[in-house]
C-alpha cells in the first residue's frame, strides 16, 4: 500500500472538513475510497458520513465564523453573512446557503422586536434603579401608583397580525388586514393603576402639554386615591420621563401636593406593568366583531372595558415587579424580555 505524504493526508483531511464526499475526494485526489475512509475514521470520525448529493460550499470553519459574525452584531441577516463571508472563502455563497448552514447548528430567523434604544447612560440609570430596589418586596410595590398614556386605534394596533393559512389558500378577507390611509383614526388615553385595581382613566383631547397633565393630575389622579380611600402620603406615584411629566408646574404641583415620585430611569416601559395593562384593554378591544363607527364610539367602548378590569388583573401585574428588576439587573441593564 502506498504511503500517504502528510501534504496529501491534510488536503484530504480539509476535503473531508468542508463536507466532501469520500467519492469526490478520491476521483479529485487519485486515492482509493478505502484509503479516504480510512483517514476519516482515524482522524475525522466526528464527521458524518455524506448522504450524497451535492457537496455544501460551507465548512465547519466557516459556520463557527458565520455565527460569529451574528452573535457579535456584525451582521444580522443570511445576505449579510453571505457577503462577510465571501471575502474569506473567496466564492461565491447564496444567502439560501447561509440560512441551511445556520439552521443546521439550531439557529432561527426571527422577526426583531421594537424597544427603545438603550444607550450607556440609559443602561447605567436602569442598573441603578435595579440595584436600589433590589431588595424592595412585594409590599413595597404595593404602595405604587403606575401611570402612562397609550394610544390606541380605530381599526386595530398598529403591529403585524398573524394568522393560519391552509396550503393552496387564495388570497381572501380572512387573510387580509385591511388599510386606510385616512380616516381611521385614534385616541390617546392618560391612566393609572394601584394594586386596588384600574385608578381613573382620561381622553387626551389634542396635545398633551404641562397644563394639561397637572389637570390630570389635580382632578384623576386624585380621584384614583380617594376612590380607593387614599391620600399622597400613602402611596408613590410613577411617571415615565416625558418632558411634560418633568416640567416645572408638574414638579411643583407634586411638590405642593406632598407626593413622593419615584425616580424612573429613562427609555424602561419593560420596567412599568401599566403596559401589560394595556395591551389587556387592546386585546378586549380587539374581540370586537365590527370595528367603532367613529372615535366617540371607540372612547366608549375602552371606558367600557377599562371599567371592567378587576383588581387582579392589576395585583398579577404588580406582582411581576421583582422579577423585572432581576431581570434587568441580570441583563446589567440591558434589554429585557418584559
Amino acid at each position: 500500500m502506498r504511503t500517504l505524504s502528510q501534504a496529501s493526508q491534510k488536503h484530504i483531511l480539509s476535503l473531508l472538513d468542508a463536507g466532501h464526499s469520500a467519492s469526490y475526494i478520491a476521483s479529485s485526489t487519485g486515492h482509493g475510497i478505502g484509503t479516504i475512509s480510512r483517514l476519516r475514521s482515524k482522524y475525522r470520525s466526528h464527521l458524518s458520513k455524506s448522504l450524497g448529493g451535492r457537496p455544501t460550499k460551507l465548512s465547519s470553519a466557516n459556520i463557527r465564523h458565520a455565527q460569529r459574525l451574528i452573535s457579535s452584531g456584525k451582521a444580522d441577516t443570511a445576505v449579510d453573512v453571505a457577503k462577510a463571508l465571501r471575502t474569506v472563502t473567496n466564492q461565491s455563497l447564496s444567502a439560501q446557503t447561509i440560512r441551511n448552514g445556520l439552521k443546521d447548528i439550531g439557529m432561527k430567523a426571527v422577526v426583531k422586536k421594537k424597544r427603545p434604544f438603550l444607550s450607556k447612560k440609559h443602561k447605567k440609570a436602569r442598573m441603578d434603579f435595579a440595584l436600589t430596589h433590589q431588595h424592595w418586596t412585594l409590599e413595597d410595590w404595593k404602595k405604587v401608583v403606575w401611570s402612562d398614556e397609550t394610544k390606541i386605534n380605530r381599526l386595530g394596533s398598529d403591529g403585524r397580525k398573524w394568522v393560519w393559512k391552509k396550503p393552496g389558500e387564495g388570497l381572501s378577507d380572512r387573510l387580509v388586514q385591511g388599510t386606510q390611509k385616512f380616516g381611521g383614526g385614534s385616541v390617546m388615553i392618560w391612566g393609572c393603576m394601584l394594586w386596588d385595581g384600574p385608578g381613573y382613566a382620561c381622553k387626551i383631547d389634542g396635545r398633551m402639554d404641562g397644563d394639561l397633565y397637572v389637570k390630570i393630575l389635580e382632578e384623576d389622579v386624585q380621584a384614583s386615591l380617594a376612590y380607593y380611600g387614599k391620600s399622597a402620603e400613602d402611596v408613590i406615584f410613577q411617571q415615565d420621563n416625558d418632558p411634560k411629566h418633568m416640567c416645572k408646574k408638574a414638579k411643583a404641583w407634586f411638590q405642593d401636593n406632598d407626593f413622593n415620585v419615584l425616580l424612573w430611569p429613562a427609555q424602561s416601559p419593560d420596567l412599568n406593568p401599566i403596559e401589560h395593562l394595556w395591551d389587556h384593554v387592546k386585546r378586549k378591544l380587539g374581540a370586537y366583531e365590527i370595528a367603532p363607527k367613529g372615535i366617540l364610539e371607540l372612547w366608549e367602548r375602552v371606558e367600557e372595558e377599562w371599567n371592567k378590569i378587576e383588581a387582579e388583573v392589576c395585583q398579577n401585574l404588580i406582582e411581576s415587579m421583582p422579577r423585572r428588576v432581576a431581570a434587568v439587573l441580570k441583563a446589567k441593564g440591558g434589554y429585557t424580555k418584559y
